[in-house]
């Protein structure tokens, strides 16, 4: 695949698809055991069961902790089906998932396709009331707003009300959602059961208020845990391809047509979006393909002919008439062997909750500018199934040119997808446990995956333990969407840039609690744990010691020190996939592009480039200042910090520099 910057082998180990005796995957054994939790937040991956873990949970409280009913709601119907009549008690659990078919709001009997919400509302409240058995019901988040609209909030006491995919409730005050589950903690005793595939907050407006969130006890299963643990996967690779002009130009260049392959196309308003128009899109991608040979008018599945003969089944989820859309959403959902589809090409479906097994390949056009969206679509090609070792994301994006009217936007876009697939490799490589030196002398014997640093200072408090145990795929988001540090990644910036301004600016941003002290132990272990997935291999050398490959630099993992950490840039890599993967001239543009915006120099950053950086560019270039008109844009930061320290020194002996009285 061009530009590569993810490629994980896993171990194929069978432990996330594996059952304990209740019945339990790995991922829902560790939600169980949190049972007791008024308010809990699951984190997990696609395909890792969240929705048998939800029933377990519910099942429980509803038995011991005095909850009465149970309410489930999911973003769309065709998700309501993870819900259904479920068989627990033959796989070892005491009980059975049961949803009468009345109180199955996304599809059980009488609720068919046009059956008005007033409907829905009418029967979510009879269920509510006592005059029915029935402890089950599953809804869409729509039902559930509504309904929240209609009915006192001590309604909902003594209730489970369990959200799948929490990431569409949101802190805005606009969010009925987010209402929904503010007054629910606010105004009644129940409980509350949140879960998501991805939960990064720095999608723009937070999923939840910071206070909200700390209520919360948060259960996290990474995407690690759960590709390593599959049973047929062994490898994961994203990456880009880049493009100028129109996407259908290059097409047959990156449609791989021996792949099951989901192709999402970019919206007509997205600036990948071509003149051709949303169907006039679709055609060239069928064309890329091949030959349209029949269309099946049941189903709607185009059969295509390949150059080299092969016919494929391709399926078209951008058609808007409800009575084709229907026909192959049907078709779909019901497929049960590999050959009964090849591609699908879609919009703005077939991303969350959406289940093809055996889908290989995720095509992408254009920028996704949420990072849940992103790796929802990813999680459509990491399902485990028979016959398929590898899965990949191809991201096609745009390159900035200079005659584009928006080359700042363009320049942004550009960024934001190389950031997006660089928290990918963040999530989805294994970790390594750090430890101090006096814990690593008193634990002793050490597994492979535990390394001991010099210099690291110990968790002081519980906030800062639940972060790094819990949180640190969430802060790492926040930082790669940081306007700043995506800027540093595309100038090729000063390790101690990075490291010791930005990255602390970000965390004191997210954790406003926290203590300067907190702030570096944190800032410690987020760099530990960024630079070290981000290196390309483990080499170990004849005499046993082991050092990490990356770029051209290797860090002997057995003499690790938070000093050698932190002259490292963490996302060197992905400047050199700019650098390397773009001509020259789409390079300057990044950069000039960046000048331009003349962003503001911390004094903090100031005083680091000149006690060090600046020292040694001085010392190499016999003595000369840096020239601020220096096409290098790293001597253009060092001259900046000079001339920003000189001044702040000629003020401050005049007597104007105020703020240093």
């Amino acid at each position: 695949m061009d530009n590569t910057i993810v490629n994980i082998n896993y171990e194929h180990t069978g432990l996330s698809t594996g059952t304990n005796p209740l019945g339990m995957r790995e991922m829902q054994a560790k939600v169980y055991e949190a049972r007791e939790k008024q308010y809990l937040l699951v984190k997990a991956p696609p395909a890792s069961g969240k929705s048998r873990a939800m029933m377990f949970v519910a099942l429980y409280k509803m038995a011991h902790q005095g909850i009465r009913k149970t309410i489930v709601a999911v973003p769309e119907k065709s998700i309501g089906g993870s819900f259904k009549n479920t068989e627990l008690k033959k796989f070892g659990f005491f009980c059975d998932w049961t949803v009468a078919p009345y109180f199955n709001l996304c599809g059980g009997e009488g609720v068919s396709e046009g059956v008005s919400e007033s409907r829905k509302v009418a029967r979510f409240k009879e269920f509510l009331s006592h005059s029915t058995p029935a402890t089950t019901l599953v809804c869409t988040h729509a039902t559930l707003r509504y309904a929240f609209k209609e009915l006192p909030d001590e309604e909902f006491n003594d209730t489970l009300v369990g959200i799948d995919e929490f990431h569409h409730t949101s802190a805005d005050a606009d969010s009925g959602l987010g209402d929904v589950v503010r007054r629910l903690m606010a105004n009644t005793n129940a409980h509350i059961l949140a879960m998501t595939g991805s939960y990064f907050r720095g999608d723009g407006i937070p999923v939840l208020r910071a206070e909200d969130e700390a209520r919360f006890h948060p259960v996290t299963y990474n995407y690690y845990q759960q590709l390593n643990g599959y049973k047929y996967l062994k490898n994961l690779q994203i990456g880009y391809k880049f493009y100028q002009g129109r996407y259908t130009d290059v097409l047959p260049e990156v449609i791989d047509c021996t792949k099951k392959t989901i192709i999402h196309i970019p919206s007509v308003n997205a600036r990948a979006a071509t003149n051709l128009g949303k169907y006039g899109e679709v055609d060239a991608i069928i064309r890329a393909i091949g030959r349209v040979v029949s269309i099946d008018y049941n189903t709607t599945v185009i059969t295509v002919e390949t150059p080299d003969g092969r016919l494929l089944k391709v399926a078209d989820l951008v058609e808007d008439t409800p009575e084709d859309r229907n026909a192959i959403q049907t078709y779909l959902r019901n497929i049960r062997h590999r050959d009964d589809m090849d591609i699908i090409i879609a919009l703005g479906t077939a991303k969350e909750g959406f289940d093809w097994r055996w889908c290989e390949r995720c095509l992408t056009i254009g920028v996704r500018g949420s990072l849940t969206e992103v790796v929802q679509i990813i999680g459509r090609c990491t399902r485990d199934c028979e016959g398929k070792e590898r899965a990949e994301f191809v991201n096609l994006i745009a390159q900035p040119e200079a005659s584009q009217d928006h080359v700042s936007v363009a320049v942004n876009d550009f960024l934001k997808a190389i950031t997006a697939s660089l928290l990918m490799e963040q999530v989805m490589a294994p970790a390594w446990n750090f430890k101090t030196a006096k814990e690593a002398d008193e634990e002793g014997a050490r597994d492979k995956r535990t390394l001991k640093v010099e210099g690291l200072k110990p968790l002081s408090s519980a906030k800062t333990r639940m972060i790094v145990a819990e949180q640190l795929d969430d802060l790492k988001a926040n930082i790669l969407q940081n306007t700043l540090i995506q800027h540093a990644m595309a100038t090729d910036s000063y390790a101690e840039t990075i490291n010791q301004v930005l990255i602390p600016k970000v965390i004191r941003e997210r954790y406003p609690s926290l203590t300067d002290e907190e702030v570096e132990e944190v800032r410690q272990r987020v760099l530990l744990d960024t630079v070290t997935k981000s290196c390309a291999e483990v080499v170990v050398k004849p005499d046993g010691d082991r050092f990490l490959k990356l770029s051209n630099r290797f860090i002997n993992l057995d003499k690790l020190s938070i000093n050698i950490i932190d002259s490292i840039n963490p996302f060197q890599r992905a400047y050199e996939i700019l650098s390397k993967k773009i001509d020259k001239n789409v390079l300057k543009i990044i950069q000039d592009t960046i000048a331009e915006q003349k962003y503001d120099m911390p004094i903090e950053e100031a005083i680091l480039l000149c006690k060090g950086p600046l020292k040694e560019y001085m010392k190499e270039s016999g003595g000369q200042l840096p020239d601020i008109n220096n096409p290098d844009m790293k001597v253009q930061r060092l001259a900046q910090a000079y001339l920003i320290i000189k001044n702040k020194a000629i003020r401050r002996k005049q007597g104007l520099d105020w703020e240093e009285k």
